[in-house]
């Protein structure tokens, strides 16, 4: 009788929180007040339970704490859950300083915004704040995906229409491609940016007509949304922005090197058809604790519908803190 085959041992991301702590300490004390983390992997986002895990690394500051620098590395994701994020911390602390030794883009923007200080270094960059949404009834590509709809995109289309062919009813024809609900949705979502940021920016800013100059200007003014603005931009157009100590800016991307190593993504292939992926997008840490999103779960690939689904799900966030000299790991239930 043939041997069943055994099954592979499935790959998983390091937590390196003992390494992590070390340059936690070693910038809170060069500081003189505490510091905090937010980083995104490419596969994460800002999300509505980052303000959740937030919380959870809040808790364990004191109370007369007052001061926080916030790393933040991010590509973006939710711009609801920045206001969210802000309002958090500006609750519990009176001065925040926005540490920005790498991309700090979209709704990662936005939560730099929120602090009274932005530290940018030399390799540093926000971006525009304009808004594209992935709507139910967006159109597909070529993988059966719906793809992001961007109210630039939409203005850019119809302006060369009407530009080369004076075409009155532009509107019409981009109907053919592009449901009139997920325009509507698009203007919506573009007006929301504008709301957020002036919003957030009121949270030190006092001059409300410079916010929502500064918001408008984040909204409208780049052709692309990945424009990226380096810091000489940045206090061009109005925001507190100043460079990043040199020193702390190498200790930062030291501290990116390892989350990015825990970022790695451990994929365990079955077959041609199945993997396993296992994967930490969000982490967020302060004194003493950890607590990030893994993801861990199989894919399957569904020939007949042309798309990969999820399989057997345990992703979600965990914490890791240190108790009797030794690393822990345990489940957050975050909803």
């Amino acid at each position: 009788m043939t041997a069943k085959p055994k099954a592979p041992q499935i790959k998983r991301p390091p937590v390196l929180f003992d390494r992590t702590q070390k340059i936690h300490q070693r910038i809170s004390k060069m500081l003189g007040h505490t510091f905090l983390a937010y980083w995104n992997s490419h596969s994460g986002s800002v999300c509505h339970s980052d303000v959740l895990g937030l919380w959870t690394v809040l808790r364990g500051i004191s109370a007369k704490e007052r001061r926080a620098t916030l790393f933040i590395k991010s590509d973006g994701g939710t711009g609801s859950a920045s206001l969210r994020v802000v309002n958090l911390l500006r609750r519990n602390l009176d001065h925040v300083t926005a540490a920005v030794p790498l991309e700090c883009a979209s709704a990662a923007t936005m939560m730099a915004l929120g602090a009274d200080e932005i530290h940018m270094g030399p390799l540093a960059y926000l971006t525009a704040v304009d808004t594209s949404i992935r709507h139910d009834l967006s159109p597909v590509d070529r993988d059966n995906d719906r793809v992001s709809v961007s109210q630039d995109e939409l203005a850019r289309v119809v302006r060369l229409w009407r530009d080369n062919a004076g075409d009155k009813t532009s509107y019409e024809a981009l109907f053919g491609h592009v449901h009139p609900l997920v325009i509507g949705a698009v203007d919506r979502a573009s007006s929301l940016s504008i709301q957020l940021c002036t919003e957030i920016l009121s949270y030190h800013m006092k001059d409300a007509k410079k916010a929502r100059s500064i918001s408008e200007h984040l909204n409208n003014s780049y052709p692309s949304h990945n424009y990226p603005i380096t810091l000489r931009e940045a206090q061009r157009i109005g925001l507190h922005a100043r460079e990043l100590d040199t020193t702390m800016n190498a200790e930062l991307l030291e501290l990116n090197a390892l989350y990015s190593e825990m970022g790695q993504r451990a994929v365990t292939d079955f077959d041609e058809k199945n993997h396993h992926d296992n994967e930490i997008i969000n982490i967020i840490e302060g004194p003493g604790v950890m607590v990030y999103f893994q993801v861990d779960k199989d894919w399957h690939y569904r020939a007949e519908e042309r798309r990969w689904v999820p399989l057997n799900e345990k992703s979600g966030w965990r914490t890791a803190v240190k108790r009797g000299g030794k690393v822990t790991s345990e489940v957050l239930h975050l909803r």
